[in-house]
């Protein structure tokens, strides 16, 4: 290994352990970092790129934002880069996890986080506001695809529409009209968890390491529409079916993946770690991690292919479209939350000063998100100690 690659890897590490640790705010707040890191910051690939592998990840099983992790430490630093970049992105995650899990079992208690993510939550809205606009500058490139964007989100947000169906609706529509029709040009300008102090104890229930893993493995292989669908699989299986969690050992656990940064699947880390301690965590980590390295070293060689055919680079280019479609659509619905939008009673000032706040400061000034998500978390700290 040459020097130029050990470099490489080197900046793989830094950049996506340090994700790993301020990503907070889910799926579409990470790639609004990782966006803002790899494309804005460094250029190792142009925004329609990124979007082309942004859109194509849409469509496979997996957690989003760890698999555009592992598309980029590839391009960037082939097959060791893969590897490196998955690996640092998904660690912070499984390391806090994990150790709040051995909290839980051995004390029945975990750190109060909600004074720190109070603050943490308005700014990340700010975040992926800012991707969002760059990247529907790149993604929106003729007046076809921006009403596929907007069916899209119209869609999603009335009809409740799986994600997944609505990208290949979206795909399939755009390749039809967009291949049919020339395409007329569209210039945009540019301009908290307190779990009470009861004795817990690692499950007694004795389950095969190789079941364990293999249960994993089977979600990770399989799983759309992220963490929510992620609560529908583990209440069936875990909790009716093999009786492996009680109903809140699994509301614990989901807690935990909500409260920690990183990808939310970390989750398995702490279930895991319950079932069957130290080996069952390493196991289901594995398991529901791998399927997302496999997928990516499949896809990503297939990716240019798809641009050379008219047909394939028209659903491509819808895909594209719609995915940021549906981010905002997710936007729209978790800053409704977050600033008390949906009952006029509820409206949050501090939140919405926050926000305001951050997304000024990274769009006029393109302040670091780790700058902006420390300064929230400590702003946030501060105001709940008043």
């Amino acid at each position: 290994m040459n020097t130029l690659q050990l470099s490489k890897l080197g900046e793989i590490a830094k950049i996506f352990l340090k994700l790993g640790v301020i990503g907070f705010g889910g799926p579409v707040a990470h790639i609004a970092m990782i966006e803002d890191e790899v494309v804005t910051r460094r250029q190792w690939l142009t925004k329609d790129h990124f979007l082309d592998l942004l859109g194509a990840t849409n469509l496979i099983p997996g957690p989003n934002s760890t698999e555009m992790a592992i598309h980029i430490g590839y391009i960037y630093a082939g097959w060791l880069g893969l590897i490196v970049a998955g690996v640092c992105f998904i660690f912070p995650a499984v390391f806090i996890t994990g150790f709040l899990a051995w909290l839980y079992i051995n004390y029945g208690t975990l750190p109060q986080f909600s004074p720190l993510l109070y603050g943490i939550k308005p700014a990340v809205l700010g975040i992926i506001i800012n991707a969002l606009w760059k990247l529907s500058k790149k993604a929106v490139k003729t007046k076809q695809l921006l009403i596929i964007g907007i069916l899209v989100s119209l869609v999603t947000w009335f009809g409740d529409i799986n994600e997944v169906i609505a990208l290949l609706l979206g795909g399939i529509f755009g390749m039809i009209w967009l291949r049919k029709n020339n395409q007329i040009t569209l210039i945009i300008p540019a301009f908290t968890i307190a779990v009470t102090g009861q004795e817990i104890a690692v499950n007694s229930l004795s389950v095969p390491l190789w079941k364990l893993g293999l249960f994993f493995l089977k979600i990770g292989s399989v799983l759309f529409g992220g963490g929510y669908l992620l609560i529908a699989f583990l209440q069936g299986e875990l909790v009716e079916k093999y009786g492996w969690l009680t109903q809140q050992q699994l509301l614990d656990a989901i807690a935990i993946g909500q409260f920690t940064p990183g990808p939310v699947l970390s989750t398995a880390t702490f279930i895991g770690y319950v079932i069957s301690g130290f080996p069952g965590a390493i196991v289901a980590t594995l398991g529901i991690f791998i399927p997302s390295f496999v997928f990516v070293a499949i896809l990503n060689p297939i990716i240019p292919w798809l641009r050379n055919s008219s047909w394939t680079r028209a659903f491509l280019d819808a895909v594209n479209v719609s995915a940021v479609a549906l981010m905002v659509v997710t936007t729209l619905q978790i800053g409704m939350t977050t600033l008390g939008l949906e009952n006029i009673s509820n409206i949050d000032f501090f939140s919405i000063a926050i926000f305001v706040i951050s997304t000024f400061l990274i769009i006029r000034y393109s302040v670091n998100s780790a700058w902006v998500v420390l300064g929230s978390a400590l702003l946030g700290w501060g105001f709940t100690l008043l």
